[in-house]
């Protein structure tokens, strides 16, 4: 199976017209496999405060969604007609999630929101605070920035990195773009 997973965090109900639509979605030939995954919040979780941790997402959050898009065929076509029926279902999932910024969580990668530029063979990456900030508060809020500054410290080489890390400011890879 392949699979393009994108997620949402829900701060007010969801109207019966929000599920709806939802489900017609669902029901579309080009979801093939496509799936919800809802995931409650509260509890002990959201008496941790945003910035205790690096995962800020416990407070003011209903629960999370996963949409989540599987398919068996492979190929350039199939892997296009899933990923846009994702990317339709998260566009419409707009009016109902969480804003400014819409909130993701960096265990679910979604690599729409952006990722690193690597400069060639060596894996060093030029992506600057401003683009890595892009995924960067959705995934981690006002935590991003402390973060950077950590990772600047422990790892100014960028030795350790992904599609989405978080950047290093002072390090060789990194330095021409901040």
């Amino acid at each position: 199976y392949y699979f393009k997973a994108k997620l949402d965090y829900v701060q007010e109900p969801i109207s019966i017209k929000g599920f709806e639509g939802m489900w017609k979605l669902l029901l579309e030939r080009e979801a093939n496999m496509g799936e919800l995954l809802v995931v409650p919040y509260g509890g002990k979780m959201k008496e941790i405060s945003e910035t205790a941790l690096p995962f800020p997402h416990r407070a003011g959050n209903l629960y999370k969604i996963q949409q989540l898009a599987y398919w068996e065929e492979s190929g350039a076509v199939a892997s296009e007609r899933s990923i846009s029926w994702s990317r339709k279902l998260h566009d419409y999932m707009t009016p109902y999630v969480s804003k400014s910024p819409r909130a993701s969580y960096m265990n679910y990668r979604d690599l729409d929101l952006g990722v690193n530029n690597y400069n060639g063979g060596d894996g060093k990456t030029t992506t600057s605070y401003a683009q890595a900030s892009v995924w960067g508060l959705k995934y981690f809020k006002n935590n991003f920035k402390r973060l950077v500054q950590i990772k600047t410290k422990v790892d100014p080489t960028n030795f350790f990195r992904n599609e989405q890390s978080i950047p290093s400011l002072y390090s060789k890879s990194s330095s021409k773009n901040n």
